[in-house]
């Protein structure tokens, strides 16, 4: 494997430290776990989750993890003013790395989604297949569903120009006057 030179942005080039620059924060983690484990794709989406990340935070990490490769976009073909979010194949990378966490905190800590803990514990190595099989599917059927949808022809009718909003008062002063001096 070639050995990659280290980002010149980066406090060191130390492995664990490049991994913490872009993943040390927990909201991109719980970005990345919605995504993974809940099939999160939208805005809207991490802006429901249970930890409620505010507006200016969310649009800062998701940039970020662009900006890092782990996520990318496309436009929502139903709404163009929307983006879909998905994970790189550097971003599903990350599903062993979200589970031994999961594991590690479970085991120390007091935590919730205890079945989610049970699947992980019981086969771990199938668990991460599944999810990536699973973030797969979803993006072949996202990349089909994006491609497969018709932008409508445009409207290539001729339509009459519309009087600007002038011209329509100089008409409107004309025709008063006209209708003044008859008298």
């Amino acid at each position: 494997m070639p050995h990659k030179n280290p980002d010149p942005g980066r406090r060191s080039g130390c492995p664990l430290n490049a991994s913490v620059e872009i993943l040390g924060d927990r909201w991109s983690l719980l970005i990345i776990r919605d995504m993974m484990l809940r099939g999160f794709r939208t805005y809207k989406e991490f802006l429901s989750s249970y930890e409620k990340i505010a507006t200016n935070i969310l649009a800062d990490r998701l940039q970020k993890l662009i900006t890092h490769g782990i996520i990318t976009t496309k436009g929502d073909p139903s709404d163009g003013r929307k983006f879909i979010y998905s994970l790189t194949p550097k971003g599903i990378d990350l599903a062993p790395v979200l589970t031994e966490m999961v594991l590690w905190a479970a085991a120390h800590e007091d935590t919730a989604n205890q079945a989610l803990v049970r699947q992980m514990r019981k086969d771990k190595e199938q668990f991460i297949s599944t999810v990536r099989q699973r973030w797969a599917e979803t993006a072949r059927t996202a990349d089909h569903n994006v491609k497969g949808k018709r932008k409508p022809a445009p409207d290539t009718r001729q339509r009459a120009p519309r009087p600007s909003l002038r011209s329509q008062r100089l008409r409107d002063v004309n025709a008063r006057g006209t209708r003044s001096g008859q008298h």
